[in-house]
């Protein structure tokens, strides 16, 4: 049995995947904020499904973006913190899956143009929200295992 407070080695590998993972959504939210065109063609957009993407993105609610922005930055603003073997960890992905999952009731109740049905159906923010999840249990059970202070 491991001794109480000890640190696992893939505490390190979640850790940093977390990192990763969270900065690309990070860039991601600081680029589509900016309106950056090079990063939607970068991301596969054309110039058309650019124009409607920040249209669409430019029309959204405060709220919606607020949670899109709770949900980035608390997920990897957790991710340094399980890397610092920080408790807070857990509260900082918390409030990371409350912004993912406000970000999914958004856009399943938002009307998406025609010209988006692509963006519209994909399975992106399953993804994104399993992997919120998955780091927000794993930081409670590292937390559990007395692992993070």
């Amino acid at each position: 049995m491991k001794h109480a407070g000890k640190m696992p080695w893939h505490l390190w590998l979640v850790g940093v995947l977390a990192v990763f993972w969270n900065a690309f959504g990070a860039v991601d939210y600081t680029m589509t904020q900016l309106g950056n065109r090079a990063w939607f063609a970068f991301m596969g957009f054309d110039d058309a499904t650019t124009d409607a993407m920040l249209e669409f993105l430019g029309a959204a609610p405060a709220w919606a973006d607020a949670v899109w922005a709770l949900g980035v930055w608390c997920g990897l603003l957790g991710s340094f913190l399980l890397l610092a073997r920080s408790k807070w960890s857990v509260w900082a992905f918390l409030a990371s899956v409350t912004g993912v999952i406000g970000s999914m009731i958004y856009q399943a109740d938002v009307d998406y143009p025609s010209s988006l049905a692509d963006v519209a159906s994909s399975p992106i923010m399953y993804i994104v929200l399993a992997v919120a999840l998955g780091l927000l249990g794993y930081a409670w059970a590292m937390s559990k295992r007395r692992a993070l202070r």
